[in-house]
């Protein structure tokens, strides 16, 4: 009776672990400790914040003057260099909406799986625009352009599907050619790439309840999104939850309790907590950011997503960055930036845990400026307006290969 009880206690920590109130409160813990200055890693200057928030404001007018601006997605950076691929590779289907959204589902998972940091030296043409891309639009545009080919799909004459048997045989090679790989166009974290999509198709194919009986594929998350809806609207936060559950598998090499793979969680001292959860610090980043991209396919649906700001902000290296490189954040070690680190590396943790607590208040900042409420501009328009692009003007600005100020020993799956 013992042993049952304490794993329910477990599985209720692995619940609260998938949820955005544990990640802010984790990160809030850390953040206090070095406000208080009690961390090993990092100093924090807070009078330092004003000005970032200045600089946001600035890149968020340059590329919004009008103010409207988007929620943080990577629809964004398929139009990279203001094209609208979408419209000429993924036209709209006004006879079948839901199997348009569904395509998009299909899309717009695989892409951002396929996004975490592509290194400094990668880069890819665009053979439709004769445009040479590289980072985040790089790896959009070049995921798109595979996903139209057909390379994700089972049925060569229905290319526009990531399809579970499919996804399952991806190779290397193959996924390499795509994103015009070779000796002098490394991408970092290639074979993790791959064997991320093999595992997405391994878990499409042994979940009906999520992506459907026949012929499973991605975007049949749609009919479980609409079965969680009420009256076509549906929180964020229900969103993610469904992200964190049903893609929960995919993540190799993490921390687990219960037998639950936690994805995207790492330790620190500071982050306190009781029970089986103690110490442990969820940041979901990638999840996270699936979940606005996928706010615009839903909506392709009909369906309203309320609730964003039950969201947080994301942990990575571009908004880390900015804190960093403008003196919010110091490391206690000059010799930080000498080396590469491991993503769950304690210092990567109070990094990253740093950055989501900061993101919280540089867009109180942000909006006091602007003269806007929380609800006339989410904190997804902030990351979008915003914060990345801020931190990597600023990464610009102060090394020539724009990389972040501190490394991180990608395996493709975090950043």
């Amino acid at each position: 009776m013992r042993v049952d009880t304490q794993d329910a206690r477990d599985l209720e920590a692995v619940a609260y672990l998938r949820t955005p109130e544990a990640v802010r409160k984790r990160c809030e813990q850390i953040f206090a400790a070095g406000v208080d200055g009690r961390l090993a890693h990092f100093r924090i200057d807070l009078t330092r914040l004003p000005h970032v928030a200045e600089r946001i404001v600035t890149v968020t007018r340059q590329s919004y003057p009008l103010l409207d601006i988007p929620p943080h997605s990577r629809m964004g950076h398929f139009n990279a260099g203001g094209v609208d691929r979408l419209r000429t590779t993924l036209p709209p289907a006004p006879d079948d909406p839901d199997e348009y959204a569904r395509r998009l589902i299909d899309l717009t998972v695989t892409s951002v799986l396929l996004d975490a940091g592509a290194g400094e030296a990668w880069r890819y043409r665009d053979t439709a625009t004769n445009t040479v891309l590289s980072r985040s639009e790089g790896l959009a545009v070049a995921s798109l352009n595979i996903f139209a080919q057909g390379m994700f799909s089972a049925d060569a004459n229905d290319p526009c599907r990531a399809d579970a048997s499919r996804l399952a045989q991806l190779n290397e090679d193959e996924l390499g050619a795509g994103f015009q790989v070779s000796s002098s166009n490394p991408l970092v974290g290639l074979s993790g790439r791959t064997t991320l999509l093999r595992r997405l198709g391994e878990v499409v194919a042994t979940t009906p309840e999520y992506f459907g009986v026949d012929r499973p594929r991605v975007g049949g998350l749609l009919d479980h999104f609409r079965q969680r809806a009420k009256e076509n609207r549906i929180l964020a936060t229900d969103v993610l939850a469904t992200v964190l559950t049903s893609l929960g598998p995919i993540w190799p090499g993490r921390l687990t309790l219960a037998g639950v793979n936690l994805g995207d969680v790492g330790r620190h001292p500071a982050a306190a907590g009781e029970g089986a959860s103690t110490g442990l610090v969820p940041f979901h980043k990638l999840s996270q950011w699936l979940t606005y991209s996928l706010f615009a396919p839903l909506a392709t649906a009909g369906m309203t997503i309320v609730g964003s700001d039950g969201l947080t902000g994301l942990a990575e290296y571009r908004n880390g960055g900015l804190f960093v490189d403008l003196g919010v954040l110091s490391p206690r070690q000059p010799a930080v930036y000498d080396e590469a680190h491991a993503p769950y590396s304690e210092i990567i943790v109070e990094w990253r845990a740093l950055t989501v607590a900061l993101l919280d208040r540089v867009a109180n900042l942000i909006r006091s400026q602007l003269k806007l409420s929380a609800s006339d501009l989410s904190l997804a328009q902030v990351l979008e307006g915003g914060t990345w692009r801020a931190g990597r003007e600023v990464a610009a600005e102060r090394r020539s290969d724009a990389r972040p100020p501190i490394r991180v020993a990608s395996d493709g799956t975090v950043f």
